[in-house]
């Protein structure tokens, strides 16, 4: 019998224009009381975005620093499990990257699940000084990236020399609490992107968990290309969780919900260019309706395989309705 299906929620924490008209000195406390309610109920898990700038547009509204909150919520709750989806490879230095996020699972006593990916957003590459090498090159990053971290992890020291970056007597101290199958030191290791050549060729290798999205068409086929890439490594698919994000709108009835759209994008709208109208929550993807509704997608996306489901709703800081609503009749259905 396969494992249960898992819920994930994204903490509102304004990379997607969702802490709109909250004061900058409250908004903490506002990302907090969700988290709290996320530990305090049936979550498996929550989870930020790894951005600087505000998205589908850079504004001057706040974006929170995913590792900054991952510390200060591994201090603050005490239940929920606590990720990134996703770190982005190129914007730490992995020796460092694999500092942080240890002493962050010591924190949190060992409640950190590690997603990395390759990084896309090139305004944000640009403006802090990265470049934006070309999708082959983030990708090498990522490879040699993940070897670094998982071998610092391991073994609390590493001297490596690869294409894209060099270690040479990195210490990582302390170790991280939890181990990995083969009992040695490891946080659970989330490689997210959907890249069928090499991607998914590396999470195969080197990861707890694939995260990428599509309707369940898409993802049973992401799904099958990766059980390729495990089948030529050896491994047990059962070993490497599938994960997915979701844009979820949810209220009684249909027109509730697309009124609640409404009124989020209408807050995005205050904070972007009168040409960008309309573009801060993208109905393209997401689910939008009653309960029953987002039943019947998710279900389809279990049925295809998917063993954690990571819900962003754009409204959580506002309204915890839509929260309250999956709790009591998405989550027991599925």
């Amino acid at each position: 019998m396969s494992d249960p299906l898992q819920f994930g929620l994204f903490i509102p924490q304004g990379w997607r224009l969702d802490l709109v008209g909250i004061d900058p000195a409250d908004q903490w406390q506002r990302m907090l009381s969700v988290a709290e309610a996320a530990d305090a109920g049936p979550w498996a898990s929550v989870w930020v975005y790894d951005h600087f700038h505000t998205t589908p547009q850079p504004t001057h509204e706040a974006t929170h620093e995913a590792w900054s909150l991952m510390a200060a919520l591994a201090a603050s709750t005490s239940r929920v499990r606590l990720g990134q989806m996703c770190t982005c490879m190129g914007y730490r230095n992995p020796a460092y990257l694999a500092k942080v996020a240890a002493t962050v699972d010591v924190i949190s006593g060992g409640r950190l699940e590690f997603g990395i990916g390759a990084g896309w957003y090139e305004h944000e590459w640009r403006a802090y000084g990265y470049g934006f090498p070309g999708v082959g090159e983030r990708i090498s990053a990522l490879r040699d990236g993940v070897q670094i971290i998982q071998r610092l992890w391991a073994e609390g020291e590493a001297s490596i020399e690869s294409e894209t970056f060099t270690v040479d007597g990195a210490i990582c101290r302390p170790q991280p609490l939890q181990t990995g199958r083969d009992g040695r030191p490891r946080v659970p290791t989330w490689i997210a992107g959907g890249g069928e050549q090499r991607t998914l060729r590396y999470a195969a290798k080197w990861a707890d968990a694939t995260n990428f999205g599509g309707g369940p068409e898409q993802f049973a086929r992401k799904r099958d290309i990766l059980r390729t890439h495990l089948d030529r490594e050896g491994r047990d698919p059962a070993h490497v969780r599938l994960t997915s994000n979701l844009n979820i709108v949810v209220r009684e009835t249909e027109a509730e919900a697309r009124r609640v759209v409404e009124e989020v994008n209408a807050r995005a709208d205050s904070a972007l260019r009168p040409e960008h109208a309309g573009t801060g929550f993208s109905s393209r993807g997401a689910v939008i309706g009653t309960p029953q509704q987002v039943i019947d997608h998710v279900g389809a996306l279990r049925d295809a395989g998917l063993g954690t489901l990571i819900a962003y709703m754009p409204d959580v800081a506002y309204d915890r309705t839509g929260m309250e609503l999956f709790e009591r009749d998405v989550m027991p259905a599925l």
